[in-house]
């Protein structure tokens, strides 16, 4: 069975005390069996984000090349698994697919990749891994299954600050989604085989609709204004664009420039000399 980090409260940012097992800090550290503790695993995979993940390349299900360079532009959704897995990597996908789903419905299907690679680098091969997503009912589009020589798998995991090792019933590894941001830098991690949906949405908006965007044009704006406003609502189990917050912010700013202008106006009438610059009916002198 996989050991994973269990998700508590927030988007995914887990605290050192919900860690629930010994896992691996490094693939030398894999290869060396040397236990880490649970904080330093956790250390190790939060040491990843603000990392650039390198330009590997993989093939896809039919065995093309598939270069990371070439999905930068967007945000990119990762997780690793292996196909011979039974249980925790299968649960690991559903999550994500709820997640997906719900981020295709909320942000848009065109705004985000989702890529899911093989790390069991003998054995998930390009029909291994079109296999593993037909058993899992994955018919989503942007989502690529990919495949990875040994030394690729390798270096991708420490970029992400994924964790593997091989175990008597095959592996064990970390329950890892890792969001990378059209740059290809490791933005959050999202911890758990059984993740809330919204815990991989949130990050996606941040990313697809621009939290950190400049508010000089009008796209930084529009999408300003869909990330604050596009809220998850639980008694449906989907996200809607809640229009009371616009409307609330436009009240808000009339009521502001109103008062303004009550209190400029006042301000003038308190300064103007009497008689529009006039005395008694006489000019003040020069």
């Amino acid at each position: 069975m996989a050991y994973r980090f269990r998700s508590v409260s927030g988007w995914g940012i887990v605290a050192g005390a919900a860690l629930s097992a010994v896992l691996f800090a490094s693939a030398d550290a894999r290869a060396a069996g040397a236990p880490f503790d649970d904080m330093a695993a956790f250390k190790f995979s939060q040491a990843a984000i603000g990392r650039t993940v390198g330009a590997h390349e993989f093939r896809d299900r039919s065995g093309k090349p598939v270069a990371l360079a070439d999905l930068r532009g967007k945000p990119v959704v990762m997780n690793l698994i292996y196909t011979s897995c039974a249980d925790v990597c299968p649960l690991i996908t559903h999550s994500l697919i709820n997640g997906v789903e719900l981020a295709q419905e909320s942000i848009g299907r065109d705004t985000f990749r989702v890529i899911t690679i093989g790390f069991d680098a003998r054995a998930d091969t390009p029909e291994r891994m079109k296999a593993f997503a037909r058993a899992q009912g994955i018919r989503l589009p942007n989502w690529d299954f990919l495949s990875a020589d040994a030394a690729t798998v390798d270096r991708l995991a420490e970029e992400t600050g994924f964790i593997f090792f091989a175990s008597a019933k095959g592996f064990d590894h970390l329950a890892q989604v890792t969001l990378l941001d059209a740059e290809g830098k490791v933005y959050r991690q999202v911890y758990g085989a059984d993740f809330e949906p919204q815990q991989l949405v949130e990050p996606l908006k941040d990313l697809v609709f621009g939290r950190f965007s400049s508010l000089a044009s009008w796209e930084g704006i529009v999408g300003r204004v869909k990330l604050y406003c596009t809220i998850y609502d639980p008694s449906i189990g989907r996200y809607r664009f809640d229009y009371r917050v616009p409307i609330i912010v436009g009240v808000g700013a009339l009521t502001l420039f109103a008062i303004g202008f009550v209190v400029a106006r006042a301000w003038l009438r308190h300064f103007r000399p009497p008689g529009g610059g006039r005395a008694g009916g006489r000019r003040f002198p020069a």
